[in-house]
């Protein structure tokens, strides 16, 4: 999912309680909701990061020393920045996916 698909959705990127019994609906056990909620964290994290190395590609490549252009490019770079400076937390997503059931996760069989 990229960054773009992210601010689609009116997420409140500031910290809210939630009612722990709303994390164990699914799975039983909080300790396993934890589980889910750090990798699928995880996963979003890694990939906006590689969205942003590969937007921030763009000026790595161009390397100009006219006062105009450094100016111009700096302040792009700086847009990109802010924009996933604004993102929410990749904490906050995957709890936002885990209440809308959003997340898609196995449970290993127990023996």
């Amino acid at each position: 999912m990229k960054a773009n698909e992210y601010t689609k959705n009116k997420i409140n990127p500031f910290a809210v309680t939630h009612d722990l019994r709303e994390f164990d609906k699914e799975t039983g056990n909080i300790y396993e909701t934890v589980a889910i909620l750090s990798k699928r964290a995880n996963q979003i994290a890694a990939e906006l990061k590689e969205d942003f190395q590969e937007r921030a590609k763009d000026f790595a490549s161009h390397y100009s020393y006219d006062a105009f252009d450094e100016g111009y490019e700096n302040r792009e770079q700086t847009e990109l920045a802010r924009f996933y400076e604004h993102l929410p937390k990749a904490a906050v997503l995957a709890i936002n996916e885990f209440l809308n059931d959003d997340i898609y996760y196995k449970r290993p069989e127990k023996n």
